[in-house]
């Protein structure tokens, strides 16, 4: 099982990010390099391990952004991309094809830049749907109270119940 390193991000004013979980960002998790098909390799993993609620494939949204519902976790299947994490105050990380991105409830994130390639696989743990939140000041006070209220996840959508959100999320 991979391992995973912590990210901490601040309130930077205008994108709350989480202010007790880390994201996790897994390096090289899958080997997407002999399949035809390397999204659905991400789509089994997040589904065994129990992230099931609403599986997608698409991209990363080149403004900042983030959900206030639900975490979410991002494979990414093809290409790579810059992208910001935390908002404006946060860190740039060029995600490539393998890497897995485990984002907690209110963690920014913005596409930079891709590769025309890219495709990213992006799932959420049971329980309430996922909402989309820009940082604007009206969302504020509705988008703090629900991040405090999401449930952490039962697994780790890369390592299931023995993996790293375990240690980083669960034992807190």
């Amino acid at each position: 099982m991979p391992d995973a390193t912590p990210y901490f991000f601040t309130d930077d004013g205008s994108i709350p990010n989480n202010p007790t979980l880390p994201m996790l960002v897994y390096s090289a998790a899958v080997d997407t390099s002999a399949s035809s098909d390397p999204a659905a390799l991400f789509e089994r993993l997040f589904t065994q391990n129990g992230w099931t609620g609403g599986s997608w494939r698409n991209g990363i949204y080149p403004f900042p952004h983030y959900h206030s519902t639900a975490h979410e976790v991002l494979g990414i299947a093809r290409g790579h991309a810059d992208v910001r994490f935390g908002g404006q105050t946060g860190t740039v990380l060029t995600v490539t094809a393998g890497d897995i991105a485990l984002l907690p409830a209110g963690c920014g994130h913005q596409n930079l830049g891709a590769s025309p390639d890219l495709l990213v696989v992006g799932a959420y743990p049971p329980g309430p749907d996922w909402d989309l939140c820009r940082g604007e000041s009206g969302e504020r006070p509705q988008s703090t109270a629900n991040i405090a209220s999401v449930p952490l996840p039962e697994t780790d959508p890369v390592g299931g119940a023995a993996g790293p959100v375990v240690q980083h999320w669960l034992q807190r």
